[in-house]
């Protein structure tokens, strides 16, 4: 039997759950329990930080029916649990890379207009969106400018410039940002304790900086490492493993760019990736220790 992916096991069930993106979960939950929702939303933002799973509480907050709205999403009422278990019927996820005609959003329409068929709100999570073409663009802001009372779209995307500034108008906008490295860290002790998985601190450090802001990037590479979840995990096992180089090289390659000399640094770049280091890590190695200068 296939072992779930840490990711998906420890996959957000709550609005509380979430980290990094404070900013953006108070705002929601405060129109939530105000009864203030709206129709069309556009979450913008790197990979990994939350976007998809956002919307994915906001659809299941809005169709709750517990009795204390100060709980949406219980988690325990059938729309909340059927939400949980992906099927859910009024909860439509699109992946507008692989949807990205006019005819594709010409037949989401003439769905739209259809009452919910179990919940209060019919709600369309469009992943990707800046994928659309731009007649899929039109074809969408007709519907936008115009929506039934039962529908609420929620937009997701990595490239916000993409977006036509005619789509971001019609949208409460939110920015989701890269989530800070203490609040990872948290995240993944967190799980490797739950899960038992023995892990030096100086380990999770470093999958948590290879992660770059990535909440689900971050937990990925906690994965790709756990090969046998009783195995004590090493610092040095762990960088083996993820292609990171030692600690040396990105020292002696900031010394060597702070004192000009190319040469030395070539040298750095050069050891580096023949004892087997990503030259991507590399790069974000050098760049997070000048940082921390």
């Amino acid at each position: 039997m296939a072992t779930q992916a840490l990711y998906l096991k420890w996959r957000p069930l709550i609005f509380d759950d979430m980290i990094g993106q404070e900013h953006v979960i108070r705002t929601l939950l405060g129109a939530i329990r105000q009864g203030r929702i709206r129709h069309a939303y556009l979450f913008s933002g790197p990979r990994g930080t939350g976007k998809t799973t956002t919307a994915r509480l906001l659809a299941k907050a809005v169709n709750c029916v517990h009795p204390d709205i100060t709980r949406h999403p219980c988690n325990e009422c059938a729309y909340c649990v059927a939400v949980n278990e992906g099927r859910f019927l009024d909860v439509i996820e699109i992946d507008a890379a692989s949807h990205t005609g006019v005819d594709d959003v010409r037949e989401l329409r003439d769905k739209i207009a259809y009452a919910p068929s179990e919940g209060r709100y019919k709600v369309y999570i469009i992943d990707e969106v800046h994928r659309f073409s731009g007649s899929a663009f039109d074809a969408l802001l007709k519907t936008l400018e115009e929506p039934p009372d039962h529908a609420i779209f929620i937009l997701a995307t990595t490239e916000i410039d993409k977006v036509p500034a005619t789509i971001k108008s019609r949208c409460l906008p939110f920015e989701f940002r890269r989530v800070p490295l203490r609040e990872i860290l948290g995240r993944l002790r967190q799980i490797c304790d739950d899960e038992g998985i023995s892990i030096d601190d100086r380990a999770l450090e470093l999958i948590a900086r290879q992660g770059t802001g990535s909440v689900r990037d971050s937990i990925s590479l906690l994965d790709q490492i756990v090969a046998d979840p009783t195995e004590h995990i090493s610092f040095e096992l762990a960088q083996a493993i993820l292609g990171a180089a030692s600690s040396q090289y990105v020292i002696e390659l900031v010394k060597a760019i702070i004192s000009n000399d190319a040469a030395y640094g070539l040298d750095m770049i050069n050891g580096a990736v023949d004892n087997g280091a990503d030259p991507r890590y590399f790069g974000r190695q050098v760049i997070e220790y000048m940082r921390s200068l």
